[in-house]
């Protein structure tokens, strides 16, 4: 399995690197072993190294801690960072699992500081620009598009009904429940 694990840890090592206090909080840890779980994929142990790095771990060490990623986490990933987090199924260590969760919140990749030791400051910061306004332009034509379904489902195929038809119909389903029990009232005088 080092074959899938050796890039995810020289990924993640990458990330702790540039961030010296990550390193501090894992480093109390060493020894320890993390499973993480993304089915189909198979599982990745990774060990924490004395100085907080990590390193594949042996197949046969046992987990401190295992993240458990199911099918909601990944549903829940659209929502936000705290739905995502709370879908992901922890057993193990409560102390790493704060401390991975910690660092899962707060370390972010700089592309930019990494691309401008390639290409230098200005034209890392001018491709980092040019990422993110495409990103928005992506995000933002994912919008228009979800809008535009969603009114051709109301309006012109009438899949689905508009808030105003919704409501229309709440008041009529209320006036109907209303004369119902009227007329449930007016039976048992009659029976009497």
């Amino acid at each position: 399995m080092i074959v899938f694990e050796s890039p995810v840890a020289a990924a993640l090592n990458h990330l702790l690197e540039a961030e010296p206090w990550a390193r501090e909080r894992l480093a109390p840890f060493a020894g320890e072993t993390l499973e993480l779980r993304l089915a189909p994929l198979p599982a990745l142990k990774l060990a924490i190294a004395s100085q907080g790095t990590l390193r594949p771990a042996a197949e046969a060490a046992s987990a401190s801690l295992t993240l458990t990623l199911g099918p909601d986490a990944l549903a829940a990933l659209p929502k936000g960072e705290d739905h995502f987090l709370r879908a992901i199924e922890i057993s193990g260590n409560e102390k790493l699992a704060h401390e991975v969760l910690y660092l899962f919140r707060h370390l972010r990749w700089d592309a930019e500081e990494d691309l401008a030791r390639l290409i230098g400051d200005a034209a890392a910061h001018r491709v980092a620009g040019v990422a993110r306004e495409f990103a928005g332009w992506q995000q933002d034509a994912v919008r228009r598009l979800a809008e535009s379904l969603m009114a051709y489902a109301v309006e012109e195929k009438q899949l689905l009904l508009g808030r105003a038809a919704l409501e229309e119909l709440a008041e009529g389903i209320a006036r109907l429940r209303d004369a119902l029990a009227r007329l449930e009232k007016r039976l048992e005088r009659l029976a009497r």
